[in-house]
């Protein structure tokens, strides 16, 4: 039997190199597009070095549309497309709303366009449950109403969303899958991979690393007073090994025709709220660290408290997170530390 072939944009990034490495390990041929501009171009030997297999790779910039074109009529056997490629810090596209509008919806155009002309049929888009915004009602279920976006980057997820719903319907022939995640954190067992942000973190858990390895004085704990088990505000963190595995087994979903409809979307998290001091504490207690904080203002914009109903990923889509918050810290601590003392 040959190999299926999917393309994976963004293949380079955090949460595309983690699947890239699940896709080889289950056969797949794997082709990576990145243009590298939050990932590095070592990360292709490094998931060489993982699976034993080095993955196709392309470096270019998906909003150049020939570019796309002649990657397409390159890759012939292409059967599915796992799409991250797409800017992602919420503060710069506030600053910079143009640059996340042209760059998030042309390059999924971009893609919609040749995948119906050289009759690649099948995507999984990387999704947010930023869509919903300060849901009404916890957990957060499918059914909840999508809210008006905080930043143009959760618009951008939004409009991709609608675009993929237009497109699919406009052209039955194609399929799409939005998965919409909650917080990625962790790293590959291997420490081989795993998150690297450019310049200062936005998210918790690479600030609390940084911080225990001595790279920032302190971590900032925005708010102490929301209605919360301790008072800090509350996410479902899910390990990103497992958000990988949930992207295969949506493709596999599309290429096996199973399913329902040829729109659907998912909701991936753990099912589990954990607070900001209950994740520093877990780090602490795991890694046998302390992690100096204090508690500032909240932050404008911030939520209070999310986490997903995961009932419909795990019973229709076949799909369940299976790594708890101790695992998440612990790969988190081992891939800073092999980051910054040079073992990877």
């Amino acid at each position: 039997m040959s190999q299926k072939q999917i393309l994976v944009t963004g293949g380079t990034g955090y949460i595309g190199s983690h699947t890239v490495v699940e896709l080889q390990n289950q056969g797949y041929d794997v082709v990576i597009v990145d243009d590298l501009s939050n990932s590095d171009r070592e990360v292709v030997d490094r998931i060489e070095k993982i699976s034993g297999i080095r993955p196709h790779f392309e470096e270019l910039n998906l909003i150049d549309a020939e570019g796309v074109n002649q990657l397409f009529k390159k890759y012939t056997k292409l059967t599915a497309v796992i799409h991250f490629a797409a800017f992602k810090a919420v503060g710069e596209s506030v600053q910079a709303p143009l640059k996340y509008y042209q760059n998030n919806l042309v390059s999924l155009i971009n893609l919609l366009n040749c995948m119906k002309e050289y009759d690649v049929p099948n995507m999984v888009f990387s999704s947010s449950c930023t869509v919903y915004g300060q849901p009404e009602e916890l957990p957060v279920t499918e059914n909840a109403p999508v809210q008006p976006a905080e930043s143009p980057y959760g618009n951008t997820k939004q409009i991709c969303e609608e675009i993929l719903r237009d497109t699919v319907k406009a052209y039955p022939q194609l399929k799409a899958i939005a998965l919409r995640y909650f917080n990625p954190v962790g790293a590959h067992k291997t420490a081989l991979i795993g998150e690297l942000p450019k310049g200062v973190p936005q998210n918790l858990v690479p600030f609390i690393t940084q911080t225990a390895f001595g790279l920032r004085d302190q971590l900032s704990v925005f708010g102490n007073n929301y209605d919360t088990v301790d008072g800090s505000a509350v996410r479902d963190y899910i390990h990103v090994v497992d958000l990988a595995k949930a992207h295969i087994i949506a493709a596999e979903r599309l290429l096996d025709g199973i399913n329902e409809e040829n729109y659907e979307y998912f909701n991936l998290g753990t099912g589990t709220g954990s607070s900001v001091l209950e994740v520093i504490n877990a780090f602490e207690k795991v890694n046998g660290l302390p992690v100096k904080y204090k508690v500032v203002d909240r932050r404008e914009g911030d939520i209070e408290k999310i986490w997903a109903d995961t009932t419909i990923a795990n019973e229709v889509l076949g799909w369940k997170a299976e790594r708890g918050l101790d695992e998440m810290m612990s790969s988190a601590w081992a891939w800073e530390k092999a980051v910054r003392e040079g073992d990877c």
